[in-house]
């Protein structure tokens, strides 16, 4: 009797379990044969006293979607980048200083380190991009391909500005990766992250582009050094973690479109989004590596501001489209081409400028001598095209050749030209000064920073090209004018 009464009580359980799912079973209904697959169904949802037709989730574009070909593209042009870093420290000896001087009896420590990251290969011939922190201060550098051979690397050249970096193995035919165009993403596309994440080697996972033109703050500025950050990431949600930096994002064709640079996470890991620079200015920046071994970098010399509601109001601007100028710098490329404070950038060539970063990202694909149609609407509200050639940070036209380079290297310094104001206050309208100093023949004569080269060999010097040229002439002795910020003159003789 008693098990009599379970098993009824069991079966009145299924059968009461189970009703609710009859019920809804019994509501459904088969779609007309004559559906045109519109998506919705005859059913409506009463919302109130509202009806709402139900529309169904159709993923028949998703399907349709096969991104086996675009891995199969960009697998083997990523590689796996290990770095060996050491880093070297000084203890001082307080007690032996103080009877033989500074440096005295000091001992020096070395910590050593290792990192990881990935690559991507953009030629045949070796040449691989990568992100600028995952190969800094690397003392030894190992690319391991997808094939698990292994070579040593070296630097190229390296981008802080940018965190690219392009480093190179030696060999040939190596699989280098198509590269598509980073201004034709839009908002949606599907994309994929390809590299070594946690050390798992050869990784892809997919996503869509969230944003285009993200500035995010990554990046550390230092004018000392030269490091002024162009942060216009591609946003995307692919899962991207620790080992990812400096590996592909490619498009659904498996080109290139982006190198991963950066993840949004409070823990480490990711959570949500990752950030790429684009292709088009990797490019730039990694044919200026190869070709120059630094970055060719046009400025256009202004100071700006992304168009905020209360910009709006305080300016008494007609929308929020375009990029407020706040500044220009004296002598600068913008200045030279009339452009004021107070104007709003609309346009780069033709394309729409609405954010500070998509500026920076535009100009950043420039050189020293490009001539760029920057339009406007100045603060009288007239709209107007400017034709602007910009400007390196010396306020030259010229590139920078190799050799320019590893002479300014020996000479241990890099010019600027005085400005209008500087030239009024010394009365003189010559003269270049010493930005930064480091160890080499300049330093070795006592010169600073700050310092001016007003005359060599008593003839005025005017511009930097003029100044390194006859710097370095070993075929003569050297008589330096100098002077002080205040104007001070005094004379060095050298011979180089």
């Amino acid at each position: 009797m008693k098990n009599s009464i379970l098993f009824k009580t069991l079966i009145i359980g299924i059968i009461g379990g189970s009703l609710p799912l009859i019920i809804f079973l019994a509501t459904l209904k088969k779609p007309a044969e004559n559906s045109n697959n519109t998506g919705y169904n005859s059913e409506y949802l009463i919302d109130g006293n509202r009806r709402i037709p139900v529309k169904n989730a159709n993923f028949s574009g998703l399907n349709s979607i096969d991104f086996r070909e675009a891995s199969k593209n960009s697998i083997n042009s990523v590689v796996h980048v290990t770095t060996k870093v050491v880093h070297t420290s000084f203890q001082r000896d307080i007690f032996q200083e103080f009877f033989y001087g500074p440096g005295a009896g000091g001992k020096e420590f070395k910590q050593f380190g290792s990192g990881a990251g990935s690559g991507v290969f953009i030629s045949s011939k070796g040449y691989i991009v990568t992100n600028n922190h995952v190969i800094e201060n690397a003392s030894e550098i190992q690319v391991v391909l997808n094939d698990n051979s292994k070579y040593d690397a070296t630097i190229v050249g390296t981008d802080p500005s940018t965190d690219i970096a392009v480093i190179k193995i030696e060999g040939e035919n190596f699989p280098s990766i198509p590269l598509g165009n980073s201004d034709d993403l839009e908002i949606g596309e599907w994309v994929l992250a390809v590299g070594n994440p946690f050390n798992l080697t050869s990784t892809v996972t997919a996503g869509i582009v969230s944003a285009k033109a993200r500035n995010i703050n990554l990046l550390n500025g230092n004018a000392d050094k030269n490091i002024f950050p162009i942060e216009s990431f591609i946003q995307t949600d692919a899962a991207v973690n620790p080992g990812n930096s400096g590996g592909a994002l490619v498009n659904s064709s498996g080109e290139l479109v982006g190198i991963n640079t950066a993840i949004a996470s409070q823990t480490g890991s990711y959570s949500g989004y990752s950030f790429a620079v684009p292709v088009n200015l990797v490019q730039k920046v990694m044919s200026d590596l190869i070709d120059y071994g630094i970055v060719q970098r046009g400025y256009l010399g202004v100071q700006i501001a992304d168009i905020t509601q209360e910009i709006q109001t305080e300016r008494s601007l007609p929308n929020l489209k375009g990029v407020y100028v706040a500044g220009v710098v004296e002598d600068g490329s913008a200045e030279k081409a009339g452009l004021k404070e107070g104007d709003v950038i609309l346009r780069v060539g033709t394309k729409e400028i609405n954010s500070s970063a998509a500026l920076q990202e535009e100009i950043g694909k420039m050189r020293p001598g490009d001539k760029v149609a920057i339009t406007i609407r100045s603060s009288k509200g007239a709209e107007q095209t400017k034709e602007v050639v910009l400007r390196n940070k010396e306020g030259q036209t010229d590139l920078i050749t190799k050799e320019e380079i590893k002479k300014n290297y020996a000479l241990g310094a890099t010019f600027e030209n005085l400005t209008e104001k500087e030239k009024k206050s010394l009365n003189i309208d010559h003269g270049i000064k010493i930005k930064t100093i480091t160890a080499g023949k300049l330093k070795s004569l006592g010169l600073k920073e700050g310092v001016i080269i007003s005359k060599i060999n008593n003839e005025p010097v005017k511009t930097i090209e003029q100044l390194t040229s006859k710097l370095n002439d070993s075929n003569r002795g050297i008589l330096l004018e100098i002077m002080s910020s205040s104007g001070r003159k005094d004379y060095v003789g050298f011979g180089l």
